[in-house]
């Protein structure tokens, strides 16, 4: 496994994080809370150390199985999550609900500190340290207090990265960044001026960049925002996109390496349902990508979807 500078946290995490969304949830098809267990112990036996998650995946559940996962190896883990969202529909960013909800974080992952703490996807004001003076320094005195190494927000633009990079002591940040989403490559130098570790979210598009879906693909729950329109779009592109790759390289594949070749990012995080993904994710730490390849999926961006962003 390949490990990274965490910007200037002093943390150092492998290059293929574990997005943890899907553990013990059912309504994503992911394993049980057995499964989830055993589905992180072997990621860390494989080296990976990063895990993601939230208080509002699976109502808390991805946090109480990470956090019996891994108990007698918490050491071994750089621990991620996030403030903002918990159970569906409620949504608190207030300073005085800061405190409480990580509280409840630690209990369901039974430690006494994580790593990265981030916002979740925060309305745009909050991103300007300046104007949301008292929900950052709560931040930092959660900080000094040792419950947390470093801080930040979980966000999807380069004006946004940009915001955080030079208005806040942000030391973390969780972009939307794939072959698809390239909008924060725009803003990753600003982020490393500033000593900010970076964490490339949804790397395979929700399943688009793994080849899992196609133009009869039709989505309800969250992802039924998608329109047949916006599916054909989609699929289009992946048809596209398949045409710039060696025959011998897998979409999935493809599509984490060209996250990796981007050394601003830290780590990867796509999620993991069963032990054949972890292995195939991991795998995309140790195949780089043909050196061209990365320019081109730039290109193809730039040519087809930089100009008309394709709806999240």
């Amino acid at each position: 496994m390949e490990y990274r500078s965490f910007g200037n946290t002093g943390l150092r995490v492998s290059a293929v994080g574990f997005g943890a969304w899907q553990l013990n949830n059912p309504v994503w098809g992911g394993p049980d809370e057995a499964g989830s267990i055993e589905l992180v112990q072997a990621a860390l036996d494989a080296g990976c150390n990063f895990f993601d998650t939230a208080p509002g995946y699976g109502n808390g559940a991805s946090e109480q199985a990470l956090g019996k996962a891994l108990q007698g190896r918490r050491a071994q883990a750089v621990l991620c999550t996030k403030y903002g969202h918990a159970n569906p529909g409620i949504t608190d960013f207030s300073a005085a609900g800061l405190r409480p909800s990580l509280e409840a974080s630690l209990r369901r992952l039974q430690t006494d500190h994580v790593d990265l703490l981030l916002l979740h996807n925060p309305p745009g004001d909050l991103l300007d340290g300046t104007g949301a003076a008292d929900l950052y320094a709560e931040l930092e005195a959660l900080q000094r207090a040792g419950k947390l190494r470093a801080f930040g927000a979980s966000i999807d633009t380069s004006h946004e990265l940009r915001m955080l990079s030079l208005t806040t002591r942000s030391g973390a940040a969780e972009v939307l960044f794939n072959a698809f989403h390239q909008d924060a490559r725009r803003a990753f130098g600003e982020a490393a001026r500033h000593g900010i570790g970076l964490v490339a979210k949804v790397p395979l598009d929700s399943g688009w960049l793994s080849g899992t879906y196609d133009e009869h693909s039709r989505f309800d729950g969250i992802r039924g925002r998608w329109s047949p329109e916006v599916v054909a779009r989609r699929a289009a592109m992946v048809r596209k996109l398949r045409t710039l790759l060696p025959p011998d390289v897998p979409l999935a594949r493809a599509a984490l390496g060209f996250v990796l070749a981007h050394r601003e990012i830290a780590t990867v995080i796509p999620g993991v349902k069963t032990r054949a993904q972890l292995q195939a994710n991991l795998a995309a730490a140790t195949e780089p990508l043909p050196a061209d390849l990365v320019p081109a999926i730039h290109a193809f961006w730039e040519a087809e979807i930089a100009d008309d962003p394709l709806p999240w």
